[in-house]
């Protein structure tokens, strides 16, 4: 499990324009770390079988169609792919034509999409080009000078959108199942210059953990912490039409192996004079706060009905049952106290999370919302984020956001958000819950709460810094010390707190080799006697 904290998260690196490049070589030279395919078969490391002077790397991505109706290979970017006049894709291509069945046009096409749409396909623009046969040769695709074609007919030009964040390539088509092998070697794109960082300079840096849960110690919850939320609100019944009964027992949740694990089953259980086939739970924090961070990293559960859910509700909803309510808070109803859902995942759309803000103004048939695809949703741990600030809320998945809320006039009908807010996690059981299912668990690592630090940027600035050139790094990098730092720590971490490099400075000059660094944002902290300084550091 991850347990890295950062205490002192201040970021003094103000960048400027920054191009974006993703490339692959298919030889281990590539910012590319997300290939896939889809209704088709792919080997990234497969040896060139038609070296020549056109081409003579040793390896190469192979593609094959073995007659997929919509066979396609791709990648997901990290961050959104902007286009300007000069951005072009390029890569070599190979198709071998005993491989090729049916009569399709021999082509590639090139589509840009918005992964973090429920259908990514629906946002797609492409370009088709054609291509010979038995041969090497670069094909070029260019949004500003090609022909581009956006299958929904009011999608904006492709040079002004800020939403494509994934690439497909296509060889003949699509609707057919016709086969095919292709070849393709040396992909390359350099994207339109980033501006800087999105958000208000004057943002508050939600630096300095003020609540968190790590749940190391196994057995129960910690009670101190969280509040079972057990009654039934409406008698015998819960809200959304939802099944289950929510117990306080160490079968539905308990700490295991540094994780929560929040189980829903399918069992038959009384409570409250009310019978019911399945159980679960949720949990109410017993912290609420306004304003800051909230990083939930989770694994989630499976299983057509089930509802998990990662959120938070105003500290004075009027809810029967809930912890604040009970404590004498409960003044306001819902909606107007407000709901943040951090993360929802409905079992029927595997893959797929969704982000949705709840108030006066928009409540019910739910219109401020946004998502993403998390491919190993899962099977893999996941860091769920909200950044919540004075005038938006910004939701992310592993860095990657996917919904910003900023409603242009703030007021109760569409900011109930500046008062204290609290915390629930909870599985949910549909009435379309798989009459299959047995259990599933939502896995939880960590709950952490950060906030602005009282220190004040004068006592910051009164320690000397560090310099760190060049900065976007490409294969190294090289920090200038003065000679007070001499004998302190530094430890470099990924945006999902995994250490990457730690050392003391010993030198006042010091190269770091970043050529094994994926493209991305790192944070390098340096852990001085007054203070913990954390500089970013770009990977291109």
């Amino acid at each position: 499990m991850l347990k890295v904290l950062f205490s002192s998260l201040l970021l003094f690196i103000n960048f400027t324009g920054v191009s974006q490049i993703l490339e692959d070589d298919f030889e281990g030279n590539s910012t590319i770390s997300t290939w896939y395919a889809d209704n088709a078969s792919m080997d990234i490391n497969f040896g060139n079988p038609f070296t020549d002077s056109s081409n003579l790397s040793s390896t190469v991505l192979r593609y094959q169609d073995a007659g997929g109706e919509f066979a396609n290979i791709g990648f997901d970017s990290s961050s959104a792919i902007l286009l300007d006049q000069n951005s072009t894709f390029s890569l070599k291509i190979y198709v071998h034509s005993p491989s090729l069945t049916g009569n399709q046009t021999n082509q590639i096409s090139l589509k840009l999409q918005n992964r973090n749409q429920s259908a990514p396909w629906s946002t797609q623009s492409e370009i088709i080009k054609t291509i010979e046969l038995d041969q090497w040769q670069t094909v070029s695709f260019s949004f500003f000078q090609d022909e581009y074609i956006n299958l929904n007919p009011d999608s904006p030009e492709p040079l002004t959108r800020t939403d494509f964040n994934r690439v497909v390539l296509q060889l003949n088509g699509e609707n057919n199942t016709n086969e095919i092998t292709a070849y393709i070697d040396d992909f390359y794109f350099e994207g339109a210059d980033s501006q800087d960082e999105p958000g208000n300079p004057n943002d508050p840096v939600y630096d300095e953990l003020v609540w968190s849960d790590e749940f190391d110690t196994d057995g129960a919850i910690n009670t101190n912490k969280w509040f079972h939320q057990t009654e039934l609100p409406f008698g015998d019944s819960w809200f959304n039409g939802e099944i289950q009964h929510y117990t306080d027992r160490i079968e539905n949740t308990f700490v295991e192996d540094g994780n929560l694990n929040l189980v829903a089953k399918n069992e038959t259980f009384t409570d409250q004079g009310v019978t019911k086939e399945y159980t679960s739970a949720r949990l109410n924090s017993k912290f609420a706060f306004t304003y800051g961070r909230v990083e939930v990293r989770a694994k989630l559960p499976t299983g057509v009905g089930t509802w998990p859910a990662i959120w938070l509700l105003g500290q004075n909803i009027q809810e029967t049952g809930g912890y604040w309510d009970n404590q004498g808070f409960g003044t306001t109803p819902w909606p107007a106290c407000g709901e943040i859902d951090i993360m929802e995942h409905w079992g029927d759309n595997q893959n797929y999370i969704s982000s949705a803000l709840h108030t006066p103004s928009s409540f019910g048939n739910t219109s401020n919302v946004g998502g993403q695809v998390i491919p190993t949703a899962s099977t893999a741990f996941h860091n769920y984020v909200l950044d919540w600030y004075p005038d938006r809320m910004v939701f992310s998945v592993d860095g990657n956001v996917h919904y910003t809320y900023q409603p242009d006039v703030q007021n109760d009908e569409t900011w109930p958000f500046y008062q204290d807010q609290y915390i629930l996690l909870n599985t949910a059981i549909q009435s379309i819950i798989d009459p299959n299912f047995t259990q599933s668990t939502m896995e939880i690592d960590y709950v952490r709460i950060y906030q602005e630090s009282s220190l004040g940027i004068s006592e910051v600035n009164s320690e000397l810094k560090l310099n760190i050139y060049p900065n976007p790094a490409q294969n190294q990098t090289t920090i200038l010390s003065p000679k007070e730092a001499l004998g302190q720590e530094v430890f470099i971490y990924n945006l999902l707190g995994q250490l990457i490099n730690n050392f003391v400075l010993n030198s006042q000059s010091t190269s770091i080799d970043t050529s094994n660094w994926t493209s991305g944002v790192y944070l390098l902290q340096r852990r001085g006697q007054r203070t913990t300084e954390t500089y970013k550091i770009i990977k291109e």
